[in-house]
């Protein structure tokens, strides 16, 4: 009578443990390797080139590399909240923003106080060493003053012209401004807020390179 081999399923299933625990350290180590890197192993099995996307699409934007280069000034970030960065699709905008404490401008005046004339300085000394063309804005709040002879569209306008001669007096070169626009209360920052103190600020939109 032949012998029977009882133990010939569990070399099987000892085969199939191993073949399994393979395939998912061979998942665990893909997850790891980019697109692109996928791409060439799986070209090196199936004899195809493999079609790998061009470096630059991972790298950062030019409007991100913008913004960081201008995050690193020690002068903007030595203004704390008086100074905000956001990236846009144009580029970088720079809010140089009133608050209690720290007003930029006269009350109903274009004329910039103290702490307003250095926080200009400090942005005139960050965009004089970069290339980009810039656009001035100058902002108000919802408020009216009372008794005024000028309306906050003409006091606006007033502040990012001084604003102007302030920056170009700290270095920006004066052919690099494409524009000097006041907007009066029409742009707040927080929509539905138009008399927050924040709102009286300097817009600066650095702009990309066409």
């Amino acid at each position: 009578m032949p012998t029977r081999k009882t133990g010939t399923w569990k070399l099987a299933y000892a085969d199939f443990l191993t073949a399994l625990v393979a395939f998912f350290l061979l998942m665990w180590l893909i997850s790891g390797v980019s697109k692109e890197d996928r791409a060439v192993i799986a070209s090196e099995f199936t004899g195809k080139p493999a079609a790998v996307s061009p470096l630059t699409d991972a790298a950062p934007s030019e409007a991100a590399r913008l913004l960081a280069a201008l995050q690193l000034s020690e002068s903007l970030k030595a203004a704390g909240d008086s100074v905000r960065l956001s990236a846009d699709a144009r580029g970088v905008r720079i809010e140089l923003v009133d608050t209690a404490d720290r007003p930029l401008f006269e009350t109903g005046s274009g004329a910039l106080t103290e702490t307003g004339a250095a926080l200009i300085r400090a942005a005139g000394a960050s965009l004089a060493t970069l290339p980009h063309t810039v656009s001035i804005e100058g902002h108000t709040d919802a408020f009216s003053m009372a008794g005024a002879t000028t309306s906050n569209w003409e006091l606006s306008s007033a502040r990012a012209n001084e604003a102007r001669r302030a920056l170009e007096a700290a270095g920006l070169s004066t052919d690099r401004v494409v524009g000097v626009t006041g907007y009066a209360d029409t742009r707040p920052l927080s929509a539905g807020q138009p008399h927050l103190a924040a709102n009286r600020r300097i817009s600066l939109q650095v702009h990309l390179a066409d």
